[in-house]
């Protein structure tokens, strides 16, 4: 008897979504298929799956102890969320060569469904990072007698849902900061940054609006800059490793002394981007505006605003709410508008809404379908990517050097 041969073996998922992108969440049933291309007759001890998920950081640090000798100390932690394992064909026990238990698979292509469900306790984004990673995978496993196992992994995604409407995350994110130069004896005068945005919660793919007055009183040539960074953070054995990444970034006109500049409104674009990570104890991953002033000669003047990319995009309604206070806020501590005494009462329910909007906006609105939508955008080209292309290169150097140095004017002597 001639013995057939695996042509193929593959692993293939039961999408939830129309994007036939494998996605899921916590409390999700995965469910797909195993693939089997035989040419002629085999036989088989048993095909299995194993499915699992987890976090795992790992870094490496020298250490000196003592003249002429180091060490390489290693850190490493790992979390595991779900571990998974099924037999679809056969029996569990793989050393057994014996001719009984055997089944025979004929010559063709074969379907072998499997299905499990994710824990519904919350779960960690799948991240690719600089020390760290979380995955999810499935691994096939095909046992034949007196023949090496065939095995094959593919990882889905999982994304743990953050919604960017909720109180918390609509409200403004504002700071002011002044900083005054000195040059040996002399003071020159301060120079002042404020900056507001209209939310701390955004989605990948949108705008930053960026409202912001840059005050040079100094007498020397300024910049305003805005940059989105991204901070990796892993944990081990009480040790923490911090990356930091540029994420995006823009910069305005450069100021002399005794001018002003107002951002209003100024756009800085957020490009495909792992959401944040924030309930995974060994990893985590933040993101930050930084709005600052590049100071020749000097430290920088800069304003931290925090962020957190989510998963579930802004409702209508949220972004009209959040825009028209952040814009009512913004003109009445930068623009010296006081409120009337008696405000004009304001216009009845009926008078500005009609019965079919009325109708139209109880209809309730699934985080399900949120995150449909949210895959038809940039949050999918993160998913397809980001396993794909590497992380940002980690850099220091302003990537927009200002290249009027020279031109500068000095602090002036006494």
């Amino acid at each position: 008897m001639v013995l057939g041969k695996v042509k193929s073996l593959t692993i293939s998922f039961d999408c939830l979504n129309d994007s036939n992108v494998p996605v899921y969440s916590s409390g999700d049933t995965v469910s797909g298929r195993v693939n089997l291309e035989v040419t002629g007759e085999i036989r088989v001890k048993s095909l299995k799956i194993h499915a699992r998920g987890h976090a795992k950081v790992r870094w490496t640090e020298s250490r000196n102890a003592g003249s002429n000798t180091a060490y390489t100390q290693n850190y490493t932690e790992e979390v595991e969320y779900f571990n998974h394992k099924d037999i679809l064909i056969g029996h569990e026990r793989d050393d057994d060569n014996s001719e009984e238990g055997f089944n025979t698979i004929h010559s063709g292509r074969h379907e072998y469904a499997f299905s499990f469900e994710l824990p519904q306790t919350p779960l960690a984004t799948s991240f690719e990072g600089r020390h760290g990673s979380v995955r999810y995978w499935v691994k096939a496993e095909l046992h034949r007698p007196w023949l090496l196992p065939v095995k094959l992994k593919k990882e889905f995604t999982v994304f743990e849902h953050i919604d960017i409407n909720t109180p918390s995350l609509l409200s403004p994110q504002a700071g002011t900061k002044e900083k005054t130069l000195c040059c040996w004896f002399c003071t020159s005068g301060p120079i002042s940054l404020s900056a507001k945005i209209e939310r701390k919660g955004y989605t990948p793919g949108e705008s930053i609006q960026i409202f912001a007055e840059i005050e040079n009183c100094s007498s020397r040539m300024v910049v305003p800059k805005a940059a989105i960074y991204q901070t990796q953070a892993f944990y081990a054995k009480g040790k923490m490793k911090e990356v930091k990444q540029l994420v995006a970034n823009l910069r305005g006109e450069s100021l002399s002394s005794g001018k002003t500049e107002t951002w209003n409104g100024k756009l800085l674009k957020i490009p495909p981007v792992s959401p944040s990570i924030l309930d995974c104890s060994i990893i985590r991953v933040e993101y930050s505006l930084m709005v600052y002033v590049d100071i020749p000669g000097a430290m920088d003047l800069f304003l931290n605003l925090p962020l957190v990319i989510g998963t579930i995009p802004l409702h209508p309604f949220g972004s009209r709410t959040s825009s028209v206070s952040s814009q009512c806020s913004m003109n009445m501590n930068w623009l010296g508008l006081s409120l009337p005494e008696r405000p004009e009462a304001p216009p009845s329910y009926a008078e500005v809404v009609t019965e079919e909007q009325r109708r139209n906006n109880l209809a309730p609105v699934s985080a399900c379908d949120d995150f449909e939508r949210a895959l038809q955008g940039p949050l999918f080209a993160y998913i397809q990517e980001f396993r794909f292309l590497p992380p940002p290169l980690y850099s220091e150097i302003d990537p927009n050097p200002d290249q009027s140095s020279d031109d500068r004017p000095s602090c002036p002597s006494r």
